[in-house]
């Protein structure tokens, strides 16, 4: 009965965004137990905490475009819309053009961009985002770029993975930007 109830969650999930839900339903079928670990888990993903929207989600469509997988980068887009993130913000996301991003979401994108390269320059930018949003906000941070890291790797592991070319955003369909280092263009805001 529990899977029933929890399958039917997932269905609705896939109607909402038209996303695959096959491997948490191959895991809930499997695994009853690890499948309500993967939904534990996901509760530490949502977490929203005191950031506003667009600083949030741009490290969340960062860290899960960094792991690339296609449908998973965009949910997370399709999210960020839902969320009343403005269309021309998240496209400057993708793409991680910092010259057009306002400021304190620029600090995010590169942030976000030197901590999955594990580069201590992420200590200086640390510090602004403390600033800004406290420590609330950076332990918000960090649960978004580590958690959004999960779904691609997880899909990748049971074999659902796909490698994102293009996000449609809206009518347009804009190629995420990638970079194996701090972001291009990075004046460490």
């Amino acid at each position: 009965m529990i899977r029933y109830f929890l399958n039917n969650m997932l269905l609705a999930m896939k109607k909402r965004y038209g996303y695959d839900v096959r491997y948490q339903q191959d895991i809930l079928q499997t695994d009853l137990a690890a499948f309500l670990k993967f939904s534990g888990f996901q509760t530490m993903a949502s977490h929203c905490g005191n950031l506003p929207a667009e600083p949030l989600y741009a490290a969340r469509i960062r860290a899960i475009i960094y792991d690339d997988c296609g449908p998973c980068s965009q949910l997370v887009v399709n999210m960020a819309l839902e969320a009343g993130v403005q269309p021309a913000l998240v496209r400057a996301i993708i793409e991680q053009d910092l010259t057009t991003l306002p400021t304190e979401i620029a600090l995010i994108v590169e942030f976000t961009e030197l901590v999955l390269a594990h580069d201590p320059q992420a200590d200086v930018l640390r510090e602004k985002i403390l600033a800004l949003w406290g420590a609330k906000g950076l332990i918000t941070l960090g649960f978004a770029i580590s958690a959004y890291r999960v779904y691609p790797t997880l899909k990748y592991s049971l074999g659902y993975g796909k490698a994102c070319s293009r996000i449609q955003l809206n009518d347009l369909s804009v190629v995420p930007q990638r970079t194996s280092g701090p972001a291009s263009g990075a004046n460490h805001v």
